[in-house]
């Protein structure tokens, strides 16, 4: 989509080796490429031997001093939102030992009012991830003795978020306190990022633990957002979660709306909910139309759309690498390429520079270590393999190594013009920054990880967890993997019950607005002659080892009948695969009635996609068993 009336919708999932070519740059060769992301290697373990030496179990390392300081909560922060870096680096001995660690002696019963949004990214998200890890031998990072202790810390710490949610618009309070829920003087203020960007932790929750809850609120803090945005689909900075009037109405793709549109592809990838892939089409259109000035982005009244600050701020670098997840290369290759020019200049991106003087924002000049233009620079890197994106990223850690390197770690850069270090290492550092350095000189250099040649496909958090699209969680509509969830009705036990009559409408709209989405993909079930009896709320049994893992496959319904699943052999799927979800929906077919658009979601029927609208092709590499 360079503009909203152009190109459809293609989400493009690049999870498997299949477009790896050995065209690298002419300064970075594969030999280059190997040193390079051992370079990555060692600067990880220098920033994270740093913590663990002076810092742990406190928050975060301050790398100057060679101390400790809690940011966070107090519970070892850093740690957690490093293990799954530990775990794609391959280092079994540290990922063991410290998830045996956080079993034993991590706990949330304790006085301390935490974020919502930083606490489920960095502490619920890692703690996920790595539990995913740990507790699957396909993985190859198995722990014999684990015995799921990060899956209940989880979902201990999620069940003490949850009051947050308890407002009458849906959307959460920013802070809530871990012991006594929400303070009766909390703000009732929070940013569109904070209220819209606990999908991916929360709804993998549910899949784990077989409670929906944890996926309901969430999805109605989007839904209460979105119900809330402009005539043009945009939405504001912040919001009243009580009377859910907008109290910043700037409306941009950076500072404190980003991952909102970040989560809204990605929960439709992981999850397969097509509502989340209708409300991204209408935000990424708006965004491409009014937030748009090429190749770089504004801030607009979401209103009116008019100009209110022509700003690029470094949390907006992640937006090609959401562009090429949904298939939109040029103009991510073209942002990349504007936003990569102010790194050149000044050896890092500031949080602010100022688009109509060209230089840095005044108050904006510090670089914390950020992740997201390396991020996309990875994205496009695997996208399409020019060499141009290896040679920013050399360039990327040339700067790092030269300027925020320091004594037991690296600093935050306090300003980008002099290069002045700030005693300050952020968790994320850990669970991104270098995470993306390391993944991008690996691909280059004939990737060996989890996430290209893993078992499953992988979406990032937006804190880089790794979060696997296994069958248990992106087929839950047909498989029932938790209790309460939409089933197919021949799937249902007797003791099946129907909820209430509010939840009734529901299980319509869920079962309307699945397309041939859910067609094309099947493992071994007997959902061949369940599919057209739709998707009831009750009892349902749960996958099998084979479904859970997908490690068994049946063709879609477009084969011929008598290739009944019963006598076909069974065919394993070896690689993960990559996925085409194409969007043939036009760009400019009318929206819905803007009378309609300040109305409650749940007032409204879910959008009812064409045929064409999604169509998963799933090209794996497989033999016959």
């Amino acid at each position: 989509m360079g503009s909203a009336n152009k190109t459809p919708l293609l989400i493009l999932l690049l999870f498997s080796d299949l477009f790896i070519c050995e065209i690298l740059s002419e300064g970075v060769s594969k030999e280059e490429a190997k040193h390079l992301r051992d370079e990555v290697r060692e600067m990880f373990y220098h920033a994270f031997g740093g913590y663990m030496k002076h810092a742990f179990p406190h928050d975060e390392l301050k790398p100057l001093s060679c101390e400790g300081e809690d940011t966070l909560g107090g519970y070892a922060l850093t740690l957690i939102d490093s293990l799954d870096t530990l775990a794609l680096l391959g280092d079994r001995e540290s990922f063991s030992a410290s998830v045996e660690w956080i079993g034993k002696n991590l706990r949330f019963d304790i006085n301390k009012t935490v974020s919502v949004f930083e606490t489920t990214i960095r502490i619920l998200g890692g703690l996920l991830s790595a539990h995913l890890i740990a507790s699957d031998y396909n993985t190859g990072m198995r722990i014999p003795s684990y015995e799921d202790e990060l899956l209940h810390l989880a979902e201990d710490l999620a069940r003490r978020m949850l009051p947050a949610f308890d407002t009458p618009t849906g959307i959460p309070f920013g802070s809530v306190n871990l012991m006594h829920g929400v303070d009766e003087n909390e703000s009732k203020i929070t940013s569109t990022a904070g209220g819209g960007t606990l999908t991916l932790e929360f709804g993998m929750l549910s899949r784990l633990t077989n409670d929906p809850i944890f996926e309901e609120v969430t999805k109605n803090a989007v839904l209460g957002l979105w119900a809330r945005r402009s005539r043009i689909n945009l939405v504001g900075a912040h919001i009243d979660v009580f009377s859910g009037e907008w109290t910043q109405k700037d409306a941009g793709i950076g500072t404190s709306i980003d991952s909102f549109y970040e989560y809204l592809l990605k929960a439709y990838i992981l999850f397969g909910d097509e509502e989340y892939l209708f409300i991204f089409q209408e935000a990424y259109r708006a965004a491409m139309l009014y937030l748009h000035n090429d190749p770089w982005y504004v801030e607009v009244n979401m209103n009116s759309a008019a100009l209110v600050w022509p700003l690029f701020n470094s949390l907006q670098a992640f937006w090609p690498g959401l562009q090429v997840l949904a298939g939109d290369i040029e103009p991510a290759i073209k942002t990349h390429t504007a936003f990569f020019s102010v790194w050149k200049r000044y050896g890092f991106t500031p949080e602010g520079f100022n688009l109509a003087t060209f230089k840095v924002q005044q108050g904006q000049k510090s670089y914390p270590l950020r992740p997201e233009l390396i991020e996309s620079t990875y994205w496009l890197y695997k996208a399409t393999r020019n060499p141009r994106f290896l040679d920013a990223g050399r360039d990327m850690l040339a700067s790092l190594q030269y300027a925020a390197r320091c004594t037991c770690g690296y600093c935050h850069i306090s300003d980008v013009e002099f290069h002045q270090q700030e005693d300050h290492m952020e968790s994320f550092f850990l669970a991104e920054t270098v995470k993306y350095l390391w993944l991008l000189f690996d691909l280059a250099a004939g990737p060996d990880n989890l996430v290209e040649n893993g078992p499953y496909p992988y979406i990032f958090s937006t804190e880089g967890h790794l979060l696997p699209a296994t069958p248990q969680v992106s087929l839950v509509s047909e498989h029932c993997s938790y209790l309460g969830a939409y089933c197919r009705s021949s799937n249902l036990r007797q003791e099946t019950f129907f909820s209430e009559a509010a939840r009734d409408s529901a299980a319509t709209n869920i079962s309307e607005s699945l397309t041939n989405t859910d067609a094309k993909i099947l493992l071994r079930s007997d959902s061949r002659k369940s599919r057209s009896s739709g998707l009831i709320k009750g009892y349902c049994p749960g996958l099998t080892h084979a479904q859970r893992y997908g490690i068994s496959y049946v063709a879609s319904d477009d084969s011929p009948e008598e290739e009944s699943s019963s006598t076909k052999p069974d065919t394993v799927v070896q690689n993960s695969s990559t996925a085409l979800v194409v969007s043939n929906q036009s760009s400019d077919s009318p929206s819905s009635d803007a009378d309609d658009h300040h109305k409650p979601r749940e007032d409204q029927r879910a959008p009812q996609l064409d045929d064409e609208t999604s169509q998963i092709v799933n090209v794996t590499s497989k033999e016959e068993v």
